[in-house]
């Protein structure tokens, strides 16, 4: 699995395996990456959340762009080791990422210390817990208004988009294969 773009483009990231670990596909990445950047996101100004994160995938790619920072969040303690020897071997500066080894529910159950711009949830195929952690992301300040929520579920899941939460407006629903990658922007006031 390798960077698709920005400053550590072609790098190989050392991944998780195991079950429930399921690496974002560089075409996956690559498709979602675009309908991100046409969504007009200013990466040095973005902070990310990635829940589920795995190897961190999705939050490395969007530190190669250059977000502002990526909070990294897997309930496994080798997922947390590999997220942090990427870092290492990419030489990502500690300020711009955080390693939590916790449960996703569990953390987003507190009070979030600041907000954040764009969150990735990919939890592990056969989870339905996409609606409980949308709830819980918006209910305890974890997103700005007009923030991005992407979500990365298998594409046989059924769900509304349009119902995981009404503070949600859907903004992308694309099937890839076995993945269906879901886009939603946080209402404003």
């Amino acid at each position: 699995m390798r960077i698709i773009a920005g400053m550590y483009k072609g790098r190989a990231l050392k991944s998780t395996t195991g079950p429930g670990f399921r690496p974002a596909m560089g075409a996956v990445r690559e498709a979602l990456f675009s309908m991100l950047e046409s969504r007009d996101i200013v990466w040095e100004e973005t902070r990310i959340l990635d829940l589920f994160a795995g190897s961190g995938s999705l939050g490395f790619e969007a530190l190669s762009r250059g977000a502002a920072h990526v909070c990294f969040v897997d309930a496994a303690a080798y997922a947390a080791k590999v997220i942090t020897a990427n870092a290492e071997t990419f030489g990502v500066s500690p300020e711009r990422y955080n390693v939590v080894q916790s449960q996703t529910g569990k953390m987003l159950g507190k009070r979030a210390p600041a907000p954040y711009d764009l969150v990735f949830i990919d939890p592990p195929y056969k989870d339905t817990v996409l609606a409980y952690t949308v709830k819980k992301l918006l209910a305890n300040g974890w997103v700005k208004p007009g923030a991005l929520v992407n979500a990365e579920i298998e594409a046989r899941q059924r769900i509304a988009p349009e119902a995981v939460h009404p503070e949600l407006v859907l903004h992308a629903d694309r099937s890839y294969g076995q993945t269906r990658v879901l886009i939603w922007e946080v209402s404003r006031p």
